[in-house]
């Protein structure tokens, strides 16, 4: 890579469609008005006629037919090429990654990432409250990569689709191997999130700017049920939100070329993506990420740094549980007082989608320009702690650049370590590993799901055959560890469990 080509983040935008709008814009046109607004951010319109590559971020709720064509019209701009990803929250941070590649080898001038959500009109429009005047939503033509399910069959049949029941899973294997109590780890996770709520109360982009204690984020109340035990509502991430973010990436030719303030520029120094083992069924370990701990190592090797060189973090934080582990699998301590988020997190900045950490990225933007000796790590997380991008930030380039980079061999050693499929039909003595115990939309206990191992070693999970009283007192009372008798019920075509 010469150095002509080094790449670099010209332009950033993001906003937030507050809820009061009695016409609020639809994603499209939300990506529309933050593409406007990072290209005005690069400051010289001669941008637009040199993007030659446009990604939009897999959109959550209305998709539309070509959504990057359709957008393309909109902004009056014909690049040559045209993406739209699978789902996956990692997919802004991997956009980055693979934008700063293709402009280091000369294969792109300029690239625009977009994405947006506006779930928060779409539930007012369902009620009744507005009436939407959108363009029509319709599947995607056109996805560019394979989308696969992120649970197997297996845990589907669990219901464990849904990431705010799966999450649970990995909290109590994290809260089991940390040795606190039920309450102890409940303190813990309000403690963390504490200081997201802290960022989120000053940032005028945040869906929630109250900021919230840490006794009030962890405290079960009829306002702060449990959504998922052990999860109260202020520790989910919120989807209900309408916000969209873009960015924009050139060269420091280009932008040299162009007259863009060298004081706009922030150079993406260093980046990795690498998938855990893909179904969480499969992996040894349910409070561990092999993906993480080795795409923050390669980023930061990338980039020239050691940890001690960030200054600034913004983990991805759709639960608890994926902080933690990314904190574990970095080396971030408990006591370490550099922030682990930049915008307040998914629970309180919001949510969108697959998009959230476009605006984290933007955010780091804003904060090397504030103050061009910062490095920041922007990590972003798709599924089940399933997909992880990497990315780190600073006012000045790397010494090794965006050279292409075979990481092939190290996505091969974390999927060697991949368990056999769970036992479908399972007997004896069963091991808990992790559980969750989901809640109803009164905050009672309503049913529980176990992952265990049998006698032999192998894997199986199960539904908790007890009522309510029962769940409660397993609420209370660590259940990792325990071993119940567990058989298969023709009945409802699951295992269960008895303790």
């Amino acid at each position: 890579m010469s150095e002509k080509h080094t790449p670099i983040l010209a332009g950033v935008s993001q906003y937030t469609q507050r809820k009061n709008v009695e016409r609020p814009l639809d994603p499209l046109s939300l990506m529309a008005r933050v593409c406007g607004e990072a290209v005005g951010d690069a400051g010289v319109s001669g941008i637009t006629g040199i993007i030659d590559t446009l990604s939009v971020v897999n959109l959550f709720q209305w998709p539309y037919r070509d959504a990057p064509g359709m957008l393309c019209e909109k902004l009056g701009i014909h690049p040559k090429e045209r993406s739209y990803l699978p789902i996956g929250g990692n997919t802004p941070q991997l956009l980055v990654n693979r934008a700063c590649r293709a402009l280091a080898s000369g294969k792109a001038r300029a690239v625009l990432i977009t994405g947006a959500e506006a779930i928060y009109s779409i539930r007012r429009a369902l009620k009744g409250e507005i009436a939407l005047d959108w363009p029509e939503s319709s599947t995607p033509e056109r996805v560019d990569g394979v989308e696969v399910p992120g649970a197997s069959d297996i845990e589907a049949a669990y219901d464990l689709f849904f990431p705010s029941v799966m999450y649970p899973l990995f909290e109590t294997a994290i809260r089991a191997a940390s040795g606190r109590s039920p309450d102890e780890h409940r303190q813990y996770m309000g403690r963390l999130w504490e200081k997201l709520s802290l960022v989120a109360s000053g940032n005028p982009h945040a869906w929630i700017q109250k900021r919230l204690s840490a006794s009030g984020i962890a405290e079960v109340t009829p306002e702060n049920r449990y959504i998922n035990y052990p999860y109260t509502k202020c520790m989910n991430a919120n989807i209900n939100v309408d916000q969209a973010a873009a960015v924009l990436l050139t060269t420091s030719e280009n932008a040299e070329r162009l007259g863009i303030d060298p004081e706009k520029w922030v150079y993406p120094i260093g980046g990795a993506d690498f998938n855990d083992i893909w179904n969480v069924t499969r992996r040894p370990m349910l409070d561990s990420s092999p993906a993480i701990r080795n795409a923050s190592r390669l980023a930061l090797g990338q980039a020239g740094l050691e940890l001690d060189d960030i200054d600034l973090f913004d983990l991805y934080s759709c639960f608890p549980s994926a902080v933690e582990i990314a904190m574990k699998e970095i080396g971030i301590s408990d006591d370490d007082p550099r922030p682990l988020s930049l915008t307040g997190g998914l629970a309180f900045f919001g949510g969108p989608g697959n998009n959230y950490s476009l605006h984290a990225i933007a955010s780091a933007v804003d904060a090397v320009r504030q103050d061009r000796s910062r490095k920041v790590m922007v990590t972003a997380n798709g599924w089940y702690i399933t997909k992880h991008s990497v990315g780190i930030y600073g006012g000045g380039p790397s010494s090794a650049g965006w050279k292409e980079r075979d990481d092939s061999a190290v996505q091969r050693q974390i999927d060697a370590h991949a368990l056999p499929e769970p036992v479908e039909k399972a007997s004896g003595a069963l091991r808990t590993e992790a559980y969750v115990i989901r809640h109803g939309s009164r905050g009672e206990p309503v049913s529980g799901t176990v992952v265990g191992r049998l006698s032999d070693g192998s894997r199986a999970l199960a539904d908790i055959d007890a009522d309510a009283a029962a769940l409660l007192g397993m609420e209370k009372d660590e259940l990792v560890g325990a071993v119940g008798g567990v058989v298969f019920s023709r009945k409802t075509g699951r295992n269960l469990i008895v303790y």
